[in-house]
């Protein structure tokens, strides 16, 4: 089921036969509050598409209520507001794709979106980033077996443990499929199907990701690796490619509940990025010996 949400009822209108002559079952709203108490009522809301100016709050504030309900709602701020006026400061990890109503076959455009979020939903058990073909194919270039990059990934999960005073640390790469680690401490995994691991939504983030306690999050309520290996916080920062994909994460974990400071994740980003500078390094050195 759409949600659509949008205070001028032509435009509103508009909206939901589009998606009605796509197929799709539809609801209707003209304000949060009318929009929030469809969330509460229905057990499945696959799409929210909604105007940033609603006359009781806004866009994005719904979009994040309706991503605590279910966080793997596809969502779509459709709206005549310009993007350079959407103050998204307030809203830290709240991702929403973005089609204005000026552009040419808007309609069109947004049904298309959500066509293509709701199969992805189908096919998977996790959400994808917006640019996962790309973000695989860079995977590739960095691709490595733990054993080539020496003692100094290693090195780096030790000093993790010590600096954040935790129990383990992780560094890994998530592939189409699955998590494989290319430095653990305190702790070892195995290769882990990506439905399975925190991981792949942490990637959706440029910033620093942090659950203070999994077990609040209804995400990772059932998660047997998460309660095998005593998993009760969780903070990572994605490993970013020079072109923006986030291929991996560095992780740290801790058996107790505890809180992140900003100076913490502001370090947490520094020794994830020198993990990805060391494999870049790797990268092209390989690349050179190719070209030798």
């Amino acid at each position: 089921m759409i949600l659509c949400v949008d205070p001028d009822e032509r435009a509103r209108t508009a909206t939901v036969d589009a998606f009605d002559e796509a197929g799709f079952e539809t609801r209707a709203a003209s304000s949060s509050a009318t929009a929030r108490r469809v969330l509460d009522e229905t057990d499945t809301v696959d799409a929210l598409v909604t105007e940033y100016e609603l006359p009781d709050g806004t866009g994005l504030e719904l979009v994040r209520d309706a991503r605590e309900l279910s966080p793997d709602t596809a969502c779509v701020l459709f709206t005549a507001v310009g993007l350079d006026d959407i103050d998204t400061s307030e809203f830290g990890g709240v991702v929403a794709e973005f089609v204005s109503k000026d552009d040419p076959d808007a309609r069109a455009e947004v049904v298309a979106r959500v066509e293509q979020s709701v199969a992805l939903q189908t096919q998977t058990a996790y959400p994808l980033p917006e640019d996962e073909g790309a973000r695989v194919a860079a995977l590739e270039r960095y691709a490595a077996n733990p054993a080539e990059l020496g003692d100094s990934i290693d090195r780096l999960a030790e000093l993790a443990t010590a600096l954040f005073d935790v129990d383990s640390s992780a560094i890994g790469l998530i592939d189409a499929h699955e998590q494989r680690f290319l430095a653990c401490h305190g702790i070892s995994f195995d290769p882990v199907d990506r439905e399975d691991t925190v991981c792949t939504y942490a990637i959706l983030d440029d910033d620093v990701t942090v659950f203070e306690d999994t077990q609040d999050d209804p995400r990772f309520s059932g998660n047997e690796g998460l309660a095998a290996a005593n998993i009760r916080f969780y903070a990572s920062a994605s490993l970013t490619t020079p072109d923006g994909h986030h291929i991996g994460t560095f992780c740290v974990y801790d058996d107790t509940p505890r809180t992140f400071s900003e100076r913490d994740r502001h370090h947490l980003q520094l020794l994830a990025d020198e993990a990805m500078e060391q494999l870049e390094l790797r990268r092209q050195l390989k690349g050179g010996e190719r070209d030798v």
